[in-house]
This record gives structure tokens, C-alpha cells and sequence, in this order.
């Protein structure tokens, strides 16, 4: 066994125990230093990961490679702007409890795991941890009905979730004999062979994760755990374990269902199809941003898949560059939603932000370039994620697919573009309370990423070309 390899997950194992440990000690309010050694622990994975050679351990069951170095290094930035963003929301509302940085770190060792699984049963081992740990954050305000609720959706949901993946997963191990991602892929080398039975299984695989993803039709959770959540657990759910889920879905339909594309296909065309005009329609009438950002993560998640749907190369990297992309520019309009606080209230309807130009330019400034990058208009970083997964889809002849992104990118714009109305142009609500420098330094590197992409795109288009040369060998 090469431990090596798994060094990034056995840090944030042993952190998340260490963590725990310090939580523990009598009458001292530990929050703080548990979430700075949180983060800390992320950066350290994060290097880690960045230097890891390459190879398998585990008797197969993991393995490192330039895919998983790359999404690796975005969860573990995700999940560390999830950390900063929490810590002054929930020092104000009262949540600044240990448990809340030890759930993140076990949660983000879960993605680590699935990321780098190479087996059926460390996949869903990963899958799980990662579940079972946002479960309890999603209901950590345990004094909110609607945060209690939005945890027990979620749990009930993503329960059938999993059940699901186990199913697929049971099925894909009956009719191949094996777990491990290289012995199916031998297994199904040539397409005309696999079974009726096999396909189900697959179908199966792929439904539990189109739930982790949210993409419809089984999205029902994600309106009602992002408006109920905590916004810093909002924040995170729609930044990190997004990047893994898809992540995932890369590596199993590249991996070891990549020779039967062309029974997957159709169906990954199908929830994209239906994830983008969902997305772009529903958000319309949605006057709570939280609930908004939902709708509109899907139609992102939609957008994501046009990418994996057109099973090539083109493809596969553009649904890397979008999900670096979108992981960024989602962490700043999160940081923009913690920060909108007024007398001491945290508020979340978009009229809140009515006139917020003329209390609070910077902010403004920056989630109207937030707003801009998720709508795809040039030459903000946004546009360059749709450009590249719409063009993969063009060149794999799936024009149906690309001509209804870019009409659901047209329609979706129109509520982008509402809250940079109402920001700019309506008359100011109130001056928001001052925000913390935790929260303004999230959002200005994401907008400072956001807004200078397009100078200098080749290190992360390169480093995204070099990952899918590992998953599609």
C-alpha cells in the first residue's frame, strides 16, 4: 500500500480528530482556532495533492493522478472559503460551535475520497462520508424550523440517493464481477457485450449521482436546503460538493462506462436539456437570492453536463475549466449573500440589495460582475466556461443540445441582470452593517478572478487538458 498517495485525505483525517480533540476542552469558546486550523489543514492538502505522484494504493481502491490532483485542489479552495466565510456570520448567530469546522473537514474528506476513488466501494465510502457530514450542518441552526427542515429533506432525499447508487452499483458488480473501475472498464471493452442488465445498473450509477449534483428532474432538494441552510452552509453545499459530484460523474462515465458512451449519452443529454431550461425559467419569479442561487446552480449544473454529454476529450475538458470557473465565481456571490446583514439581521430577499451602489460600491461592483460572469457575458470568466463546454457539444454534433444553452443563458440573464438592477438603479433600502474583512477578501479574489480571466487562461485550461489526458488514458 502506498500511503503516499493518500496523504491529502490522511491530513484531514487526522486534522478533523485533532480538531475534535481541541473542540472538546472545557469552558473555552474554541470556534475560532478550530475553523483557522480547518483552513489550515485545507491549504496543507491542498499542497500536498499538488506534489503527489502518480499511481494506485489501496489494493486499487484509490489513485492519484493529474484529475485528481486538479479537482482536489478546487474542493479544498472551496471548502476553505466555506470556513472564512462562516466565521463571522456565525459568531453572530450564534453558531460558533466546534462541531461546525470538524463537520466541514470530514464532509471535505469524503470529496477527497470520491474524487480519487478507483472502486465502487471507496466511491460510495466517500459518497457517504461526505453525505452523512452535510446532513447535520445543513440543520445546524437547530433553533430555525427552516433549517431543521431543510436538513431533513435533504437527509430523506439523499438517502433514496444513495440507495439508488447501491443499487447501480450492486448490479454493475453482478453482471461484471468486479468493483474496481479498471476490471469493468477491461469488462466492457467491447460495448456489444454488455448486458441489458449492465445498462440498468449504469442508469442506476448515474441517477444516485444526478442527485448529488442536483440536476433534474432530481433537483426537488436543492431550492429548499439552500433557502433553509445557514448562508455559509449554502455557500459551501454550492461550491465544493458540487466540483466532487461532477468530478465523479467525469470519472466513472470516462473511467469505467467510458466504452458504453453511446448508451449514457442520451440520457446525460436528457437531465442537461432539462437542467438548463429548468434552471433559467424557474428562477424568474424567485424573490428570496438564496432560493435563486438554487435555481440557478442547476441551470449550471446543466451547463456543466453539456460538456460530459459530448463524451469527448473537448468535452470532458470544458467541463473542467467550467466547474473551476463556476466554483470561483459562486464563492464571491456567496460572499456577497453572507455579507448582506442589516441591524444585526441577516436579510436574503432580493430587494434587500435595492440601492446597495450608492451604501456600498465595492460590493455592488462586484456582484454585478458575479451576476455578469454567471449570465456568459465577455469577457468575464463565465463566458469563457460556456464557450468552451458549447463548443465541445457543436463539435460532437449535438447542436439541439448547444442552441437550447445558449437560449436558457439568454433567459437567465434576466434575472442576473434584475439584481444589478435593482443594486444600481432602485432606492436604497438601508445601509447593509458594515461587513468583515473575512467575508471582502473572498469576494474581491474571486472577482479579481473573475474579471482578469480572459488575460491568462492557458495555466488552468492546461492544467485541465493535462487531467483529462489521466481520466481518459
Amino acid at each position: 500500500m502506498n500511503w503516499i498517495l493518500a496523504l491529502p485525505e490522511l491530513v484531514l483525517a487526522l486534522s478533523g480528530l485533532a480538531i475534535l480533540g481541541i473542540g472538546v476542552l472545557p469552558k473555552r469558546n474554541t470556534h475560532f482556532a478550530c475553523a483557522m486550523a480547518a483552513v489550515g489543514a485545507f491549504l496543507l492538502a491542498a499542497a500536498l495533492a499538488i506534489g503527489a505522484p502518480e499511481g494506485s494504493a489501496f489494493g486499487g481502491q484509490i489513485v492519484s493522478d493529474a484529475f485528481t490532483r486538479f479537482a482536489k485542489v478546487l474542493i479544498l479552495i472551496g471548502a476553505a472559503a466555506g470556513v472564512v466565510l462562516s466565521l463571522d456570520y456565525n459568531a453572530r448567530e450564534g453558531l460558533d460551535r466546534f462541531e461546525y469546522p470538524v463537520l466541514l473537514v470530514f464532509a471535505t474528506l469524503g470529496m477527497l475520497v470520491m474524487v480519487s476513488a478507483n472502486d465502487l466501494m471507496s466511491l460510495y465510502i466517500g459518497l457517504e462520508l461526505l453525505s452523512l457530514s452535510l446532513y447535520v450542518v445543513a440543520a445546524f441552526n437547530r433553533d430555525d424550523e427552516r433549517s431543521a427542515e431543510a436538513g431533513l429533506k435533504y437527509f430523506v432525499l439523499g438517502a433514496l440517493a444513495s440507495g439508488l447508487l447501491l443499487y447501480g452499483s450492486s448490479l454493475t458488480y453482478g453482471f461484471t464481477g468486479t468493483t474496481n473501475f479498471d476490471r469493468i472498464a477491461d469488462a466492457l471493452s467491447d460495448p456489444s457485450k454488455a448486458s441489458s442488465g449492465l445498462v440498468v445498473g449504469m442508469v442506476f450509477v448515474i441517477v444516485g449521482l444526478a442527485f448529488k449534483v442536483s440536476a433534474v428532474p432530481f433537483h426537488m432538494w436543492t431550492p429548499d436546503v439552500y433557502e433553509g441552510a445557514p448562508t455559509p452552509v449554502t455557500a459551501f453545499f454550492a461550491a465544493a460538493p458540487k466540483v466532487a459530484a461532477i468530478g465523479l460523474f467525469a470519472r466513472v462515465l470516462g473511467g469505467p462506462f467510458g466504452d458504453l458512451a453511446g448508451q449514457w449519452q442520451q440520457v446525460i443529454v436528457l437531465i442537461s436539456l432539462l437542467s438548463m431550461v429548468l434552471g433559467a425559467f424557474a428562477a424568474i419569479g424567485q424573490s428570496n437570492i438564496k432560493r435563486l442561487m438554487a435555481y440557478s446552480s442547476i441551470g449550471h449544473v446543466g451547463y456543466a453536463l453539456v460538456g460530459l454529454a459530448a463524451a469527448s476529450e473537448a468535452g470532458m475538458r470544458g467541463l473542467l475549466v467550467y466547474m473551476a470557473i463556476y466554483l470561483l465565481m459562486n464563492l464571491g456571490a456567496f460572499a456577497v449573500l453572507v455579507a448582506m446583514r442589516r441591524q444585526g439581521r441577516a436579510v436574503e430577499r432580493v430587494e434587500d440589495l435595492a440601492g446597495l451602489a450608492r451604501t456600498d460600491l465595492s460590493m455592488a461592483v462586484w456582484m454585478a460582475i458575479f451576476m455578469f460572469s454567471m449570465a456568459g457575458i465577455p469577457p468575464l470568466a463565465g463566458f469563457f466556461g460556456k464557450m468552451f463546454v458549447f463548443k465541445a457539444a457543436i463539435d460532437a454534433g449535438l447542436w439541439t443540445l448547444a442552441i437550447v444553452g445558449v437560449l436558457s443563458s439568454v433567459v437567465s440573464a434576466f434575472y442576473y441582470l434584475r439584481i444589478v438592477k435593482v443594486m444600481f438603479f432602485d432606492e436604497p433600502a438601508g445601509a447593509l452593517d458594515p461587513r468583515p474583512a473575512s467575508v471582502s477578501f473572498v469576494m474581491a479574489a474571486s472577482g479579481v478572478f473573475t474579471t482578469l480571466f480572459f488575460l491568462y487562461p492557458a495555466p488552468l485550461v492546461a492544467a485541465a487538458q493535462a487531467a483529462v489526458a489521466a481520466l481518459l488514458g
